[in-house]
Formats: structure tokens, C-alpha cells, sequence
């Protein structure tokens, strides 16, 4: 039993949930029992038997019943994530999906479809960018206003749409004010605003003294922004609540114990959600070890952790950019108990290489936090260059920033690429930008969920549709 309960672990990224885990259990005893060695396939989602929200949570949920309206984009090029190529089609979208992708030629759309011309552009799939800091205080944030939720909100708000207007679709939020991320994250999910999807961690988890609660304590370095946690049942009840809060990803950071971050990630496994770690040295190699899926940033590590990533399928988000314009503005880092090393723009470069070396799989991501949100989409455009600079063609860097991040946020059947049956989140761009990254400063139009939102490069707001009344009132009756 002990071996069949190693097995189930190893197949965690797919086998997340409690039930799951009894499937994979029960499927290896079957095969024990009749000499088989075969290894259960597929994931968790086809057992899924209903409508679900759309995000790792997998809430079920009623069908919308919403109509299905029609658009149609033609005459452009269709870039396929999945082989890094663009070729001439067009794109079907039906209510919220893809339905389809023609190819070049094909005219027998519905009557009532729209028909949108995009000659001479790139139809993409959404950007993602799987770190962001959508609540943090920035410059313009009065002292007293630093931990405010309210405030928090209304700066998420207008950062989600510049970067909407960037092309991007979807975001992973790796913490912030109070409950302003999650607050977020539903109001987009049910696009009561414009913006990109957010799937959020809510608030980090680290030992006390660890990331971001180091002294001087500040208002966006406190319990508002990280929860300090001691001890292995006080770190799995921390996952608890920001999966209760809505969290759709769980970060930690060092420091930590090894019985820590082991029940940390035990228990949000348990729960579907996948473990991202904002953390160095010693303790990214405890982390790997403990069955973490993801590696945020370029921090330093041996190449003995190196190998573990590689051989336990660690994926990793490197950030290079932030960290350039960290060592720009400060020429070092400073002052943090909670990262006790000297970074270098060569150190960091150097480790995203051996981790291409690897064959780490890299997702893209920007740390964008506080004022750096109003570089947007400079600090993007920074992050596919560093790809480019590692050795990535700008077709590749594009399939890191769409596919591969979808796969790293457990979203690849729902996001990610071009591909009928997938949620129409789609970007279309004046130019060839998997020829060269710099075309995506040229984002003509942005879908979300089969609505346009972005058109012309400007944000789209639909004229109030206002309800009736439940009953008028009877002024021919008053005298």
C-alpha cells in the first residue's frame, strides 16, 4: 500500500482532489489484483458531469443559458500556440467558445453573424502573466490608505484595464491588500468589470519574520498583505482559509520547515489547487522536494536543485525583468532578511539558462507591483525579451506567454491557444508578433469570453442596460 500511495503522489498535478486520489488508488489495486501494470491517464475534469466556473476551483454551476451570438473573424492570420506558427484561417466564436477555425477561403457563416475584417493583423490567444501585484499601494497612496481594502480594490481595477489594453486576458495575482483580490477576481469572473481574468493566492503564507513581514513592518508588509504561520497545522490551516477566501492558487515563501511547506502543499493538493513558492537557496530545494509545482523568480539555487525541478516537473517563472529593474534603480537587494544573498543581472540570467537547459518549463510572468503597474506594457514586452535573449524564437516566447501559462495556472483546456471548444479569450494585433515581440505594442482588439472589450486599442464600455420597473406606476389612476 505504501508504494501505491508513493504512485498517487507522483501523479498529483493531475490527481489533485481527495476523490481523485481515491480513483488513482482504487485503479492501481485493480490492476494489482489482476497483474496489471498499467498507469491510470487523463485528469480530473472529465469527470466533471456539469458546468463548472471557470477557473482551478472547478465550482459547479448552472449553464448559463446565455444566447449564442456569432462572430466571425477573417482575413487575418491565426497564430497556433501549440506549433508556434501562424497560417491564414478564421475564427468562429460562438456566445463565449471557439467553435471553430476555418481555414482561409471558407464564407458560409450565419446570416445574423458579425463579420469582423482583420486583414493584415494576428489573431492570438490572450496573453497571461502569471505574477502580478494588482492591489499594492503605490506612490500616489496616502501612509494611512496603504492597508485599505477600498483603495486596494479601485487600483486593481484600473490595472486590470491597462493591461487589458495590452492584449492581456488573464492574470495570477500573488497577493495583496486584504481581501481587495479576491473581491476582484469574482467581479471579473461574473465581468462586472473590463478586465482579464484573475485567478489569486490572496495572501502569501510564510514563517514568521519570512517574505514580506520582515522589520521594519510597514502597511504593505504586515498581516494585511502576508500571513505569518508556525508549524505544520497552522500552515494547512492558512491554505484552508484562502481556499475558503477564493484563492485559485496557494504561495508561500520562505522561511520554512520542511514539515511546513510538506503540509502546505499536501493540503492544497487535497483541494485542486496547485502550490507556487516565492523562495531561495536551501529553501527552494526543501520546496521541490515537497512536491511544489511552481518556482517564482530567478533567485539563486544549486544545480543539484536544479535537476530536482527538472526531474519532478517543476515549472518555474522567472521575472527576470523586475529584478533588471530592481539592480537599475538600487544596484543591489537590499535590506530583506528574507532573501540573504547578493543578486546580480548575470546570477539571474544565468540560472534562467540552466533552466532551459533543464527543460524547465517557463511561464511568463512580471512581479508588476505598486508604480510599476503604469509601465504596463514595457515590463511585458521587458520578459519576452529576456526569452528571446535565452534563447527563445519570438513564435516560442509567444507560446510561453499563452499556452504554457495556461497549462502552469491548470487552465490548458479552457485557455491558452486558438482551438475549438476553448473560452474566446482572444487578441488581435496589427502586425506579425511572432515574428517580432515588439508587434504587440500594436493591440487593435481584445476579446474576453467572446465579448469585445478592446476596440481600436481603447477599453469598450456598454451603454447601462437599465431594468423595468416590477410594476409601473399608476399615474393614470392618481389624481
Amino acid at each position: 500500500m505504501t508504494s501505491i500511495l508513493t504512485e498517487a503522489r507522483r501523479h498529483r498535478p493531475w490527481r489533485r482532489t481527495a476523490t481523485d486520489a481515491v480513483l488513482v488508488i482504487s485503479a492501481m489495486l485493480a490492476g494489482a489484483s489482476s497483474g496489471s501494470a498499467q498507469t491510470p491517464v487523463g485528469n480530473r475534469r472529465p469527470l466533471i458531469q456539469t458546468a463548472t466556473t471557470d477557473d482551478p476551483r472547478l465550482v459547479p454551476v448552472r449553464s448559463d443559458g446565455a444566447s449564442r451570438s456569432v462572430t466571425i473573424l477573417v482575413g487575418g492570420l491565426v497564430f497556433d500556440a501549440q506549433l508556434a506558427r501562424t497560417t491564414p484561417g478564421t475564427v468562429v466564436i460562438e456566445g463565449k467558445r471557439i467553435s471553430a477555425i476555418w481555414p482561409a477561403g471558407r464564407r458560409d457563416w450565419p446570416a445574423d453573424a458579425r463579420v469582423i475584417d482583420v486583414g493584415g493583423k494576428t489573431v492570438l490567444p490572450g496573453l497571461i502573466d502569471l505574477h502580478v501585484h494588482l492591489t499594492y499601494p503605490d506612490s500616489d497612496t496616502p501612509i494611512d490608505r496603504q492597508a485599505s481594502e477600498g483603495d486596494g480594490v479601485l487600483r486593481g481595477v484600473r490595472n486590470l484595464r491597462w493591461m487589458l489594453e495590452a492584449g492581456i486576458t488573464s492574470v495570477r495575482d500573488l497577493n495583496g491588500v486584504s481581501d481587495a483580490p479576491y473581491v476582484l477576481a469574482d467581479w471579473s469572473a461574473a465581468n462586472r468589470i473590463p478586465a482579464p481574468r484573475v485567478f489569486t493566492a490572496g495572501h502569501i503564507i510564510t514563517g514568521t519574520g519570512g517574505h514580506a513581514t520582515e522589520r521594519p513592518v510597514s502597511p504593505s508588509h504586515g498581516p494585511d498583505f502576508a500571513w505569518e504561520r508556525d508549524g505544520a497545522d497552522a500552515w494547512r490551516s492558512a491554505v484552508r482559509e484562502t481556499f475558503k477566501r477564493g484563492a485559485s492558487v496557494i504561495k508561500v515563501a520562505s522561511h520554512f520547515s520542511p514539515e511546513e511547506i510538506a503540509a502546505a502543499v499536501d493540503e492544497a493538493h487535497r483541494l485542486g489547487l496547485k502550490v507556487t513558492c516565492d523562495c531561495e537557496t536551501v529553501y527552494t530545494a526543501i520546496a521541490v522536494d515537497a512536491g511544489v509545482d511552481i518556482i517564482e523568480h530567478p533567485l539563486p539555487r544549486t544545480d543539484e536543485t536544479i535537476r530536482a525541478m527538472a526531474k519532478h516537473r517543476t515549472a518555474a517563472v522567472p521575472t527576470l525583468q523586475v529584478y533588471q529593474n530592481v539592480l537599475d534603480r538600487a544596484g543591489g537587494f537590499y535590506g530583506s532578511t528574507s532573501r540573504r544573498f547578493t543578486l546580480t543581472a548575470q546570477a539571474d540570467f544565468d540560472v534562467f539558462r540552466k533552466m532551459k537547459a533543464a527543460g524547465i518549463v517557463m511561464g511568463v510572468g512580471t512581479d508588476t507591483i505598486g508604480d510599476a503597474n503604469q509601465l504596463i506594457p514595457n515590463v511585458y514586452l521587458a520578459e519576452l525579451q529576456w526569452f528571446i535573449r535565452g534563447g527563445y524564437s519570438a513564435a516560442e516566447a509567444l507560446r510561453a506567454a499563452t499556452l504554457t501559462n495556461a497549462r502552469i495556472l491548470d487552465m490548458d483546456d479552457r485557455l491558452g491557444s486558438i482551438s475549438s471548444g476553448k473560452l474566446a479569450d482572444i487578441v488581435v494585433v496589427d502586425g506579425r508578433p511572432d515574428l517580432d515581440i515588439e508587434a504587440l505594442r500594436r493591440v487593435d482588439k481584445v476579446f474576453r469570453d467572446g465579448i469585445l472589450l478592446v476596440d481600436g486599442g481603447q477599453i469598450l464600455v456598454p451603454r447601462h442596460q437599465a431594468r423595468p420597473l416590477t410594476k409601473a406606476p399608476p399615474f393614470d389612476t392618481v389624481r
